[in-house]
């Protein structure tokens, strides 16, 4: 939790962003997973809540009341039995004074305070529910049917809480700064850690446990495969194979619940072959070119486009692709091998406020999406980019044999891809290399001190002197 002074600084802003009316933000409540008692752990905060409001107990709803200059939070105050199981905790006075609130009430005092200024006509302020509970709970406070939530879900408030978390403080950056540094202990683990013969639920395994050992928990479910062609691969039971390639894509939430989020890709046996340093140096030199280009007051889009770009370049000079890159572009032809967007914001939630809906985040009245074309549509950050941001810098080069057979049998783009050549690296897998990236006054800069080694000479020496 940052400063009492910090959560009265960021209400009061909110306050004059919004405007008028009530604003609800809800906390999250625990979620069973296969018994009441048995619940997902460890416990996770809604973000926003936590950004507004800074703790972490499950079962609370804070109020801003804009008209009147007033905070409540809401909730109640657990019993002896909860005490006799897992501790005694503060009371919901104690946590609203701890973040500069003054006033506090049980639960059943919230649907009062919503009939209230129901009556009074005046507008009432949530973000779009995620959680089956929470769109319960608002159809009993409020009446309105969980399917009709998200599009009643007030814009002013999601504008105001997207230009506020956008721009990260000077705390937060330090507090990604520490994510940043468990993040690297998770990916020299998985470089150890990888050698023929070794299943890749060990090594995820063993990734996992760094996060929690250091932190809060992983920032998302990790990803480790030797199919490197399959964007969210979990880890299997399969044995790492001598020649294969491992994909690495993991992070942490740090204590403050702020995240990292890297990946790297490694040869199972330590040493690329001539095949994948071709296709690695692509990657590394997209990875790369990011910094040169990323500043204030340029769209992440056209940043994402240039990449594009320079991956096309590159793989004519292999014979991938052919004809004029600009064409080859437009036409979505790099798709086949960058079926997803450069990057995406970051923070609280490694996906940045994506709850809020990746429109309203990563795009704004001058620079829409592109939902139409293939690859493009998976984009989810385009805006202008603004000193303080956090986004992940992250291209990717991926052979997968349906997309292949799909586009060959179609025809699609066949002007500008050589798939008799494609033919013969369907059993390639997938490469990605990624870092978060802080947008600075003058140009951006990586996040975090000590660097994963990525360059491919330093992973091999990373992985010949370490394991």
């Amino acid at each position: 939790m940052f400063s009492k002074e910090t959560y009265i600084c960021r209400r009061a802003a909110l306050k004059r962003l919004v405007g008028e009316g009530i604003i609800l933000l809800f906390g999250n409540n625990e979620s069973p997973c296969n018994y009441p008692a048995n619940a997902y752990y460890p416990f996770r905060q809604d973000s926003s809540f936590l950004y507004y409001f800074g703790q972490k107990r499950d079962g609370l709803v804070g109020v801003i009341d804009i008209d009147n200059d007033k905070d409540i939070l809401i909730g109640d105050d657990i019993d002896i039995e909860d005490i006799v199981w897992y501790g005694s905790v503060d009371s919901v006075s104690d946590l609203a004074s701890q973040v500069g609130v003054a006033a506090s009430a049980p639960m059943s005092q919230l649907k009062e305070i919503c009939d209230t200024a129901l009556a009074a006509k005046r507008p009432i302020h949530f973000l779009p529910p995620y959680r089956h509970d929470i769109k319960i709970q608002l159809m009993d406070l409020l009446g309105i049917h969980p399917s009709q939530q998200k599009a009643t879900a007030s814009m002013p408030l999601i504008r105001a809480v997207v230009k506020m978390r956008s721009t990260k403080e000077p705390q937060e950056i330090e507090a990604l700064e520490r994510a940043a540094v468990i993040g690297y202990k998770m990916h020299t683990t998985a470089m150890r850690l990888t050698c023929p013969g070794v299943t890749e639920k060990f090594v995820g395994g063993q990734v996992d446990g760094i996060a929690h050992s250091y932190g809060a928990m992983v920032s998302f479910a990790t990803i480790f495969s030797q199919h490197g062609e399959i964007m969210h691969g979990n880890p299997s039971m399969d044995l790492l194979e001598d020649g294969r390639l491992a994909l690495c894509d993991c992070g942490a939430e740090t204590i403050e619940h702020y995240c990292s989020d890297n990946t790297r890709t490694m040869p199972v046996n330590g040493k690329f072959t001539q095949r994948q340093r071709e296709i690695y140096s692509i990657v590394e030199a997209c990875h790369d070119y990011v910094l040169e280009v990323a500043r204030p007051g340029v769209k992440y889009m056209d940043v994402h486009f240039a990449v594009c770009r320079l991956m096309t370049d590159r793989l004519k000079e292999l014979g991938l692709m052919c004809g004029d890159t600009e064409e080859a572009v437009k036409a979505g032809a790099h798709a086949m091998f960058l079926p997803h967007g450069l990057g995406h914001m970051m923070g609280m939630d490694v996906h940045d406020m994506e709850n809020l809906d990746q429109i309203n985040v990563g795009f704004d009245e001058e620079t829409r999406p592109n939902l139409e074309q293939f690859g493009t549509n998976c984009l989810r950050m385009g805006r202008r980019l603004e000193e303080g941001f956090v986004v992940t810098d992250e291209p990717g080069i991926y052979f997968i044999p349906a997309l292949i057979d799909n586009w060959r049998a179609s025809g699609h783009c066949a002007e500008f891809l050589n798939f008799d050549l494609l033919e013969t690296y369907k059993d390639f897998g997938g490469i990605r290399i990624e870092d978060d990236v802080l947008i600075t006054s003058d140009g951006c800069r990586f996040i975090g001190k000590d660097r994963i080694p990525y360059h491919i000479n330093d992973v091999e020496e990373y992985m010949a002197t370490h394991r």
